[in-house]
This record gives C-alpha cells, structure tokens and sequence, in this order.
C-alpha cells in the first residue's frame, strides 16, 4: 500500500517510513526540511519537499497517485514542533504548524486524498495527572501551547470522522528514546537543537560534549527523589503506528497510549548510563523546575489489548544501548 509519511525525514518518522518498506509498503515522505535534512531521507524512498500548509500541493500529490493508478492507501502524520518550551514562548509556532498545518492535511485528504490517518499526538494533552499510569479517559488539560495544539488536531480529527466518515487513530506516547537497530545504514537517532531530553544529555555527558547532568529536585514523591518519566523505544512505536493503519480497516476511530508499560526516575536514567557507557557521569543538582509533575506512566494496556502491540524493548539498558551506539557514531 502506498502510504504518506509527513515529517518523515526526522526521527520517529524516519524510522516508520523504514518499517513501512520492511513490510511491504510504499512510503512517500513529505516534510519541510525545518527540523531536518535531506540527507536524512532514507535511500530509494519518494520524497516531496513540502510544508503543512501547501494544500495545494498535498491535493497534487493524492490527485497524481490516483491518476497513476496507485492511490495511497493512508497518512501518518508526524510532521509537527515539539519542545514544550518554546511552545510557551512561541505559540503562534505552534498553533500555527501543528494545528492550522493539521487542518489542511485534512482538506487535502477529504479532496483528493484517503480516508485513513494516523496521527502523532502526545501525553502533553493529559497536563498534570490525576492518576498514574494515566489511562486514555483521563482529563485534557494541557498545560503548554505545544499540548493544546496537539488536542487542537485531536478535536479536529473527531469532527472530521463524525462528519466525512475520516477514519483516523491518534497515538499519545511520551518519551520516545533509543535508536532503530538493522535499518539502511542512515545515522537516525534521538537529537535536537537545543537538546532538552534526558537521554541524549546523559550521553553527551558520556562524550565529553557536557561537563555534567543537571538534576532538578531530588525531593519529589518517588523511589529515589527525582521524577518518573516513561520511555518508549522508536522501534517499538514505529510497530505501534503500523498496527494502528491496519487496525483502522475495522475501526473507524481509535485512541490508544504508548509507552513502556513502567517508568523510570531521572536517577535511574543516569545509572544506566554510567552502566552502559561504563563513564561516571558527574550530575549537578539544581532546583526543581516549575510544572515538572513526580510522575507521568502511561498505561498502555488498551494497545496491547486492540492492537495486539508487544513492546520488545522495555528494558532501560536495552533503550540506552541502542541510543548509546548511535550517539557514537554520530560524533
């Protein structure tokens, strides 16, 4: 099946176009090169370069699949900013890519294009949780512009499925880390600019890009002080996206969590570190940070359960060491 892969030249989407070849599929990726490269389109892939709110162009390229007699047959949409940060200080950013952006990929889907999607969402949508592992019926109360778009999009794509019949899932998952093992050869991994994920930051540690790891509170309701994150493994989720496009054959609407099943303190994260890259990586303490809640775990038993999805890497050692392979590759 023919499929678009929107922000497919970054990490996670990369690595799903990779597995849609794996499979069978065609992908085409369709991404705007902001937070990316060409070189980090995976070779003998289509791509298009493009951005989210050329919907005349979107239309051209449904309409020119469907002329040639191989129309796609659905879309995964990465394409999307994601520091929290910045969000709070660039909203328009925001609202304007990845809910405004979202919007015409839907008109250019209802126009010309197919009726299945799969959308990136995020657990930024729950906010401050009221109950951990947070479940897909908790409340939506985001508290960054970086959520409210992505809820935003999840709105739209309720609308859209009541009124034109648009069959979509939308995944939320939280930290996604590690690096896809047996891919093309192509350098993928977890960076950004600025860095702002735990796991990168410990290993730049380990490379010497970083004096040491900032931890911020060690006085938070937990094991050990410091907060509770869950880690996802990109290969893990890359299988998650594709059993969700084929769950959407016998449903028309779908919202799952993902995530590790169990998470993991900052502390914990430094530790396997050290234990992996076998460096002592010095940490600092520092104050907490405003709006970092003690603890956000998905429960994922809902995609395990509708998807028949089996994470295979749940082990921090395991996510880690495959991040800790590319890293040295990369510098």
């Amino acid at each position: 099946m023919k499929i678009l892969v929107t922000g497919g030249a970054g990490f996670i989407g990369g690595t799903v176009a990779l597995r849609l070849v794996e499979t069978g599929h065609k992908p085409l990726i369709y991404d705007d090169l902001s937070h990316s490269s060409r070189d980090m389109v995976p070779a003998g892939i289509d791509f298009v370069e493009g951005g989210l709110q050329d919907r005349r162009l979107l239309e051209q390229i449904f309409e020119d699949a469907r002329r040639s007699g191989e129309p796609f047959g659905g879309v995964l949409h990465f394409a999307a900013f994601i520091e929290a940060g910045e969000s709070m200080e660039k909203p328009g950013k925001y609202f304007r890519n990845n809910t405004a952006g979202t919007l015409s990929l839907l008109e250019a889907m209802l126009a010309a294009g197919p009726r299945k999607l799969v959308f990136s969402s995020t657990a930024a949508v729950y906010g401050e949780p009221e109950e951990v592992p947070i479940p897909e019926d908790a409340r939506l109360l985001p508290t960054n512009a970086y959520g409210e778009s992505k809820l935003l999009a999840e709105h739209m794509l309720g609308w859209m499925n009541k009124i034109h019949g648009l069959r979509y899932a939308s995944l939320r998952y939280f930290n996604v880390a590690g690096a896809p093992e047996g891919n093309d050869g192509i350098t993928r991994g977890e960076a950004h600019e600025p860095e702002s994920h735990l796991i990168p930051l410990v290993l730049d540690v380990a490379l010497g890009r970083r004096a040491a790891i900032k931890i911020y509170g060690d006085d938070y309701p937990t094991t050990d002080g410091t907060c509770i994150r869950d880690y996802i493994h990109v290969s893990d989720l890359a299988d998650a996206h594709l059993l969700a496009l084929n769950a959407l054959e016998n449903h028309d609407r779908m919202i799952c969590n993902l995530g590790n099943g169990r998470g993991f303190s900052v502390q914990e994260v430094i530790e396997s570190a050290r234990r992996v890259t076998g460096h002592p990586i010095p940490a600092e303490l520092h104050p907490r940070r405003p709006g970092d809640p003690a603890v956000l775990v998905a429960s994922s038993e809902k995609a395990v359960r509708e998807l028949g999805w089996k994470p295979r890497y749940t082990d921090l050692d395991e996510i880690v060491r495959t991040a800790w392979e590319w890293h040295q590759k990369r510098y």
